[in-house]
């Protein structure tokens, strides 16, 4: 072990008449450590209220998006069979897209009537139906004497319509008639009412059959695009680029970054915001650190001398308290990362503990829309967190160890 570290950890264990710099040196890793903690957890939180507000603003908007300029996917078959090859894709569903008016007892609603396919995700969310039948099987049930719809809460509130009743569906196309040009329209049946699972825009779409919505839109084996969802929203933008290398124009890929990335701009700002502020913890913990090893030097001003006698090089005296303050930095960031990281993946259960304990409501699920208090360690948000730590830390090293490598032996032997 070379002299330097001996004399480092030697320095932070006080003798019984210096016991209060060793406290000082106590106080210095507990500040790291609470410091370190605090911005690990606070990035977990906000990183989980982001997804948590970008399912509720997207709602089961897809990931990805690909679609052809100017007509639909002939083909659409072949390359859901080669997107659900690429890395990150989970899944992969053609759709058939057309704005229309649902007239019901002289009520009208707008919607974006969309036709998929019975493995579509958008069918496991809640739904109100008549009884437990369910609603993918009403759906999709060719011997129903109408052809069922699904539509959002706030159109069935605004028809004035239930489960089980029949609505007209008019697009914008006409039939031609020896009476001239009549609305196209076609009655469905209500099968399911789905409550807003999140998005603010599924109170605007219908969900029918893709065979009835190709047949009714005159787009027989054509998909207005494919719906592609990745395992995460981050690998959205990678997927999108890597479509475009596979699939060039006209074909069109847009992620929903590309799509509503305005939304969530703020929520990223607020992060950053969030970040800077919480790391001046961080720093005012340096401060400590700082402080601890210039009372050091003050009080080792005999110790420093003799070893500069000795032959210690003022290189030798600034590396022993940069040393010093490396391992309270490291000490109170590894702690720091360890009580984060712990706070983080057990937030809800704690949230919820201190909820029951205090009878208070600290997280109110229905203002939130959220079954569960939201958190997601991201490994890159850790990272740069311990990075910072000691960044900030070793600075904080700097003055104090120059001074100490700067001390003339001489002066400070004269009094002794």
């Amino acid at each position: 072990m070379a002299y330097e570290i001996f004399v480092s950890l030697r320095y932070l264990r006080a003798k019984r008449k210096q016991t209060f710099i060793s406290v000082i040196s106590f106080i210095s890793i507990a500040g790291v450590t609470l410091g370190v903690a605090a911005l690990i957890v606070v990035l977990a939180v906000m990183t989980g209220f982001h997804d948590g507000v970008r399912q509720q603003i997207l709602g089961n908007v897809p990931h990805v998006l690909l679609q052809r300029h100017g007509e639909g996917l002939a083909d659409y078959d072949r390359l859901v069979d080669e997107i659900q090859l690429l890395p990150h894709v989970v899944s992969a569903a053609p759709f058939v897209s057309k704005e229309a008016m649902l007239l019901s007892k002289k009520n009208v609603a707008a919607v974006n009537v969309k036709g998929i396919e019975a493995g579509n995700k958008v069918l496991d969310q809640a739904f109100l139906t008549r009884d437990d039948t369910p609603v993918r099987e009403r759906l999709f049930d060719k011997d129903q004497p109408l052809p069922g719809i699904v539509i959002g809460l706030d159109t069935a509130t605004s028809l004035g319509v239930a489960v089980g009743d029949s609505i007209n569906v008019i697009p914008p196309m006409f039939n031609i008639t020896p009476f001239g040009m009549i609305p196209k329209m076609k009655p469905f049946r209500v099968v399911g009412i789905f409550r807003q699972a999140g998005g603010f825009m599924e109170s605007y779409i219908a969900y029918v059959n893709l065979d009835i919505a190709q047949n009714f839109f005159d787009s027989e084996a054509l998909a207005s695009g494919i719906e592609i969802d990745v395992d995460s929203f981050e690998n959205a933008r990678p997927v999108a680029g890597t479509l475009r290398k596979e699939f060039s124009y006209p074909y069109v890929a847009r992620s929903w970054e590309d799509l509503f990335g305005s939304f969530l701009s703020a929520l990223k700002l607020e992060k950053l915001g969030l970040f800077i502020v919480l790391g001046i913890i961080v720093l005012v913990a340096a401060f400590n650190i700082a402080t601890t090893l210039i009372m050091v030097v003050m009080e080792k001003h005999k110790d420093i001398a003799i070893l500069r006698s000795m032959g210690a090089t003022s290189r030798s005296i600034m590396k022993i308290f940069i040393l010093e303050g490396f391992i309270i930095g490291t000490l109170g960031t590894l702690l720091g990362t360890l009580l984060g990281l712990l706070i983080a993946k057990y937030a809800d259960p704690l949230i919820k503990g201190l909820e029951s304990l205090f009878k208070i409501k600290i997280f109110d699920q229905a203002v939130y829309g959220m079954d569960h208090f939201p958190s997601v360690v991201v490994s890159s948000d850790v990272a740069a967190v311990v990075i910072v730590a000691m960044g900030i830390s070793l600075l904080a090293t700097i003055y104090p160890a120059w001074h100490a490598a700067n001390m003339d032996p001489a002066e400070a032997l004269r009094y002794e």
